[in-house]
């Protein structure tokens, strides 16, 4: 579980085939392989990988031919900057919303506008996934945990302050890029929930 409060901005040292169809990614980010060992959970934009090597602040992790397909981490290349949360804990502050690192869909960029001391960012929203989405409700883009400031039946907005800009990869990205998004679990409980209710 994480808060989608992303800890440092890591770089990709490389991607390599691991055979069938699952590669291994290592990612340089020194201050959450402070403490990483081997089994721990470290978020990479927003997909929870598990380490399984910690090396001299570069940590190594296995990724699943369906993570591949179903997130943006096939797309990054030696030296792309990666989102980095280590696995929150029973004392974390809670300063995002809740976030499994199971990634939901990829949207991409549609328009980026720039304001004075901040930007707006229009994202496309997969079919699938609009329910879940609600203005001022919570989503997780790219590990980021942000609110949703409007929604249309295809598109959803979010504002990114100066600190959202500078820390993390969605101050870099470009219109036309992908991006990983996670919807608020909790909405599918529910949706779970009155649908059984519903048919009993």
């Amino acid at each position: 579980m994480f808060t989608g409060i992303v800890e440092e901005l890591g770089e990709v040292v490389r991607l390599t085939a691991a055979g069938g169809d699952s590669a291994v990614l290592a990612v340089r980010g020194p201050v959450v392989t402070t403490d990483a060992k081997h089994g721990d959970s470290i978020a990479v934009n927003g997909v929870c990988l598990t380490v399984i090597d910690n090396d001299n602040g570069v940590f190594t992790a296995d990724v699943m031919g369906e993570s591949l397909r179903r997130t943006s981490l096939g797309a990054l290349g030696v030296g792309s900057p990666v989102n980095l949360e280590r696995a929150a804990t029973a004392g974390t502050r809670l300063g995002g919303h809740l976030v499994q690192g199971h990634v939901d869909g990829v949207a991409r960029i549609v328009s980026r506008e720039p304001a004075e001391q901040w930007e707006v960012l229009t994202f496309s929203l997969p079919a699938e996934l609009s329910r879940y989405v609600v203005e001022k409700g919570s989503i997780t883009v790219d590990g980021v945990s942000l609110t949703v400031m409007a929604v249309t039946t295809d598109t959803f907005s979010v504002g990114l302050i100066p600190t959202t800009l500078k820390l993390t990869v969605l101050g870099g990205k470009a219109v036309g890029d992908p991006v990983n998004l996670e919807v608020d679990v909790i909405a599918k409980y529910v949706e779970k929930l009155l649908g059984e209710r519903h048919v009993r």
